[in-house]
């Protein structure tokens, strides 16, 4: 039987630190489609990401195996998602367009998911938005967005519910906007 979490850490932290992979490759798809969905960007979710890992390696003594080894990651990456939002004057778009190359139909209609998504997101507050995209995109039970958010459990549950009602009243609304840069480049179009 494969270690749990838990374990894994756990014998990370006495030193077998090849163990650290399977970590990394059991959390690292949630992780990045949260970051990806918060940041609005793949590259700033990807560097998001990463810099979790390594602050969870740098830190791995500090880990208390009392609590889940999943809030503890889930907080060090809203951490790492704020400290990326705060730090981009803007947002950095790659396009497809301009390596070269034209995106499939396939690939558009998800991008335009995402930007639509993303857009309904950015009019909830922040604390509804982070509930949801731990609940829908790190798959987080109630109790784990809880500690990640250093909320009840019972405040959790609400952050989610008021955000899914502002997003029905949104689409009621039909009033969503995508998400503008407010600083555009010259010349970009934008």
């Amino acid at each position: 039987m494969a270690p749990n979490d838990r374990e894994l850490m756990l014998r990370v932290q006495a030193g077998e630190h090849n163990l650290f992979a399977q970590l990394v490759d059991r959390f690292r798809p949630r992780l990045l489609r949260f970051a990806a969905n918060k940041l609005g960007d793949r590259t700033a979710a990807e560097d998001a990401v990463q810099e979790t890992f390594l602050a969870v390696f740098v830190s791995r003594a500090s880990y208390d195996s009392r609590f889940a080894l999943s809030t503890w990651i889930w907080t060090i990456l809203l951490n790492a998602c704020r400290k990326a939002h705060a730090k981009r004057s803007r947002p950095l778009v790659a396009s497809t367009a301009s390596l070269g190359t034209s995106p499939t139909p396939a690939e558009s209609e998800r991008s335009e998911d995402r930007e639509e998504l993303h857009a309904w997101l950015a009019h909830l507050p922040e604390v509804e938005a982070d509930a949801l995209r731990l609940r829908f995109f790190g798959e987080l039970s109630f109790e784990e967005i809880a500690a990640a958010m250093n909320s009840s459990v019972s405040g959790a549950k609400v952050r989610v519910r008021r955000g899914l009602e502002r997003l029905a009243e949104l689409a009621r609304q039909g009033r969503v906007e995508p998400v503008r840069d407010p600083d555009p480049v010259p010349g970009s179009g934008t």
